[in-house]
């Protein structure tokens, strides 16, 4: 089981660094005006997006390990982990979006200033913060 928590954790803290970079990367398309630049900014994006949905698929996959197969968070006394769980649903929400955007940019499409993605970029912080609560306080 420590195996498997341990490639978890991995996934997750993963597949955060990529939830804080993308949005950095919409800030810079949604601020650039140069084709190349552009170009440039949505090679990365699409690249990041890809490999950070893999990391997504792995640390879902081995935390239900976790739950289901190893009975995590199951019995009186647990409720942390279905808070949690609604919280990783809002995760994969997140997640998409940043899909959605990125699609929009690449289609010439995007209507969002810098500022709209600099407090956008912030939405990952917060669902970390109140996850890593849940998990380690385990308040209820």
């Amino acid at each position: 089981m420590l195996w498997v928590k341990a490639f978890h954790i991995l996934f997750v803290t993963s597949w955060f660094a990529g939830l804080f970079y993308l949005p950095r990367i919409l800030v810079n398309l949604a601020m650039e005006s140069h084709v190349t630049t552009t170009e440039r900014l949505l090679l990365m994006a699409r690249k990041l997006y890809r490999f950070m949905t893999i990391l997504a698929v792995l640390a879902l996959v081995l935390g239900l390990c976790l739950w289901l197969g190893y009975g995590i968070g199951k019995g009186p006394g647990n409720g942390w982990l279905h808070a949690k769980l609604a919280f990783v649903i809002l995760l994969i929400g997140y997640h998409h979006a940043c899909g959605s955007l990125l699609k929009k940019f690449e289609k010439g499409m995007n209507k969002r200033s810098h500022v709209w993605f600099r407090w956008f970029n912030e939405v990952p912080v917060i669902l970390l913060l109140v996850i890593l609560i849940l998990v380690v306080v385990k308040p209820f």
